[in-house]
Order: structure tokens, then C-alpha cells, then sequence
């Protein structure tokens, strides 16, 4: 049970540091040529959903990575 819940907490922590760096990457975009009211609310929805349409991607790609990684031992025994 410590594995699991050890792996729980690794992916926790790796889907809030995609999350963050999808962010701040995020930044260097020019979103106001985008929106008519770049400042609104519905413009800042818009821009947390794309971040976290990016960043759910990357860290499940991410983690499954460690995962098949962790599972290449199992190979030779």
C-alpha cells in the first residue's frame, strides 16, 4: 500500500509541475491579440483551460514514461 500511495503522490506532483511550467511558458504569448477583451474573465478561463489542455498531455506522457521505465527490470527475471 506505500507504493501506491507513494506513486499517487509522485503524480500529484508531477501534473502540478507541468501545470506550473505550462504557465509561466504561457506568459511569453501575446494573448491580447487574441481577445477582443484581453483582461475579461471569460479571456482568463480561456487561458487556464488552454494550460491545462497542454499540461495534461505532458505530465501523463511524463508518467507513463517513470512507469514503463520502473517496468524494464521485470525483463530479464
Amino acid at each position: 500500500m506505500t507504493t501506491i500511495g507513494v506513486q499517487a503522490l509522485l503524480n500529484i506532483f508531477v501534473n502540478l509541475l507541468v501545470l506550473v511550467l505550462t504557465w509561466w511558458a504561457l506568459q511569453s504569448l501575446k494573448f491580447d491579440l487574441l481577445f477582443r477583451h484581453p483582461k475579461s474573465l471569460q479571456a482568463r478561463i480561456c487561458y487556464i483551460l488552454l494550460a491545462l489542455a497542454i499540461s495534461h498531455p505532458v505530465a501523463q506522457f511524463l508518467i507513463d514514461y517513470m512507469n514503463w521505465s520502473l517496468m524494464l527490470p521485470h525483463i530479464y527475471g
